[in-house]
């Protein structure tokens, strides 16, 4: 397993778990959800081109 794929794997996992699904979490709104999310296309931009 590389370094990227491994990298996507721990993101994608951090995204499911900064969904607003719980009660002390619902006034966060989508931002924690929405920054991984970015990163997280960041990342696999990276690693489909190559660079990581």
């Amino acid at each position: 397993m590389s370094i990227g794929t491994l990298l996507l794997v721990i993101l994608i996992v951090m995204l499911i778990g900064s969904t607003p699904r719980w009660s002390y979490s619902k006034n966060w709104g989508h931002g924690p959800s929405g920054g991984l999310g970015l990163v997280l296309i960041i990342v696999l931009l990276l690693v489909l081109s190559g660079r990581l």
